[in-house]
């Protein structure tokens, strides 16, 4: 399967949301990293097909995602889900299925198999209203994923879980890309470092760098420095360089700072990161 993406723009009145967009991606896991305004929203309604492109084309095996067809492979969980309160987890998820035509012996046997894979077994006859944030994520994970859909999209998927739910969240989502297309968007450079089989850095609208983990921190590009400083030299520096991280240093202050220059003659050079990627590249002008 794949999905090709090809100079795709959307554009609000005077603000470009995308702008020209191109990707051709396969079975896996796909993060899409960029901070909140970056385009990403945009990006995958228009990619589920909600929004309309101003210019562009998406196709996911040679079939226009504006077609019926793609709905049946399609699975969405929005950053805003909406659901029920008073509805359980299991009477929901049976709900969803009606509204996608699945068959309810069918439906009965997925959602079983859903509620259990997402730790929500003991809970399915619980009100929605009684659950917790990351529970609610799961709920909303076994909801796209009712139709067995070959392509999943999770808009910003561990918006305001702790860091417990979110570990949760990841292991679910990273045995999900091997029959299928995932989208993962989101600003936590934790949630997608070691699950995604590539990783797209969107900033004003365009993927400004993709590839795979290693790629990525093998970038010749981005050189990461450790300097101690007077405390007083620490907003100067803040001023005029990418600082990553900062910690006291006996009376001073160590300063972890993502630079293709060393900052000072006595910095040290650091391994990179994904996170001091992710600077260097969305706070490059």
């Amino acid at each position: 399967m794949e999905l090709v993406i090809d100079r795709l723009t959307k554009q609000f009145q005077n603000k470009i949301a995308v702008d020209r967009v191109s990707l051709r991606l396969n079975n896996g896991v796909y993060g899409l990293l960029g901070t909140n305004g970056a385009g990403k929203t945009t990006l995958m309604r228009m990619l589920c097909g909600i929004l309309q492109p101003t210019s562009g084309t998406i196709t996911f095996d040679g079939m226009d995602v504006r077609e019926e067809g793609y709905r049946a492979i399609l699975g969405y969980l929005p950053q805003d889900f909406g659901y029920y309160p008073e509805f359980s987890a299991e009477r929901f998820l049976q709900y969803i299925a009606a509204l996608k035509a699945i068959p309810k012996k069918e439906a009965d046997s997925k959602i079983k198999e859903l509620l259990e894979m997402v730790g929500l077994t003991k809970e399915r006859k619980k009100k929605l209203k009684t659950f917790s944030g990351g529970m609610l994520r799961r709920v909303g994970i076994a909801q796209a994923l009712l139709n067995e859909p070959e392509m999943l999209i999770l808009d910003e998927p561990t918006a305001g879980l702790d860091p417990k739910e979110r570990v949760h969240f990841r292991n679910i989502i990273s045995s999900l890309g091997k029959n299928r297309i995932v989208i993962l968007s989101t600003h936590i450079v934790s949630d997608i470092e070691y699950i995604a089989d590539e990783i797209l850095i969107m900033k004003a609208g365009q993927i400004i760098r993709n590839g795979i983990h290693k790629e990525l921190v093998n970038d010749k590009e981005v050189s990461v420095w450790k300097c101690v400083v007077e405390e007083k030299e620490v907003e100067e520096f803040q001023a005029n360089y990418t600082v990553s991280n900062l910690r006291p240093h006996e009376e001073k202050t160590e300063l972890r700072i993502v630079s293709k220059e060393a900052p000072t003659d006595t910095a040290i050079r650091g391994e990179v990161t994904l996170e001091d990627v992710y600077l260097y590249y969305a706070q490059k002008e």
